[in-house]
């Protein structure tokens, strides 16, 4: 096997997604002396959707078909995504060949006025891009105004600083990786916002008929990150996961093993039913596979029906 001498990664254009791109081509240029490496930006459907919720839409998959099509048509080799973007059910034509080391899973509040989503006063509005966030908002803090925000990490602080809200609740992750950390004012615990399946890890998609790419990436490959964030992913794709429920999974390696915790919920009328189970790292897909029959037998398809 023969690796390629020359790769491309397709990317979106924002920001981040470009952070995010020439992180991957800086493990790829510093690994493998010699490889060129170009990025290919594209605009995706998912950017161009700024006015209303992606959960109108058909989920978060809209940034990642235009990027597939390119690795189909081998303009570009690979694919790197934020793993909370990409779809739980990949197409045979596809696989997910590497997860990188976690950034941190965690939500994140951003106010100019108030340190913690407790200090905001009464009917005051935060911005969240997701169903989930929006559950759990409502849920912990009634007193508070939940609307929709879209746009790249960059608009959405526009938005904040234009006095549009009184706080952002958005992914940690994001805003480090972009060098806007100390714009954070609280770092939400996970028992409070269960985080997304895969949020904060970056996931690169190969074509599934091309082990040489694949090669190239496995160095970069967290086998606890892959592990954990498989689970998070298998509980979503055992409940019929997308942008239209609120949903969210979260694993953590401890002692060497997996503890999942998951949750599920309806938009409409605030109701969700929550668990936790603990297995072997080795075993991502059994854990899932429990957790769903556990969230099942708590009434999920309910709560899913009533959507």
């Amino acid at each position: 096997m023969n690796a390629p001498a020359r790769v491309v990664i397709a990317t979106r254009e924002s920001p981040l997604a470009l952070w995010q791109a020439e992180h991957v081509r800086g493990l790829l240029t510093g690994r493998h002396a010699g490889l060129q490496v170009e990025l290919l930006g594209m605009t995706t459907l998912g950017d161009r959707i700024l006015d209303r919720p992606l959960s109108t839409e058909g989920g978060k998959g809209l940034f990642v078909k235009e990027l597939e099509f390119a690795l189909l048509g081998r303009r570009a080799h690979l694919a790197v995504h934020s793993l909370k973007d990409v779809p739980m059910q990949l197409e045979p034509e596809f696989t997910l060949t590497a997860v990188l080391a976690r950034e941190d899973p965690r939500d994140c509040m951003v106010s100019n006025h108030f340190p913690t989503l407790s200090d905001l006063p009464d009917g005051s509005c935060v911005g969240t891009s997701s169903l989930r966030r929006e559950l759990m908002l409502r849920a912990r803090f009634p007193r508070l105004k939940i609307a929709s925000v879209r746009g790249n990490v960059g608009t959405r602080l526009a938005k904040l600083d234009n006095g549009e809200f009184d706080a952002l609740v958005l992914a940690a992750a994001g805003l480090k990786r972009l060098g806007f950390a100390g714009r954070i004012r609280q770092i939400i615990a996970t028992t409070v916002s269960l985080p997304a399946p895969g949020q904060g890890a970056l996931g690169i998609e190969v074509r599934s008929d091309d082990p040489e790419t694949s090669g190239l990436l496995a160095p970069f490959n967290d086998a606890e990150t892959y592990a954990a964030t498989a689970a998070e992913r298998g509980v979503s794709r055992g409940l019929g996961g997308s942008c239209q429920m609120p949903l969210a999974a979260y694993a953590e390696v401890e002692h060497g093993a997996l503890h999942l915790r998951a949750l599920v919920g309806n938009a409409k009328t605030g109701e969700y039913v929550e668990t936790e189970v603990r297995g072997p790292l080795s075993e991502p897909a059994a854990l899932a596979a429990e957790a769903v029959d556990r969230l099942l037998a708590l009434g999920a398809l309910r709560l899913l029906g009533a959507a």
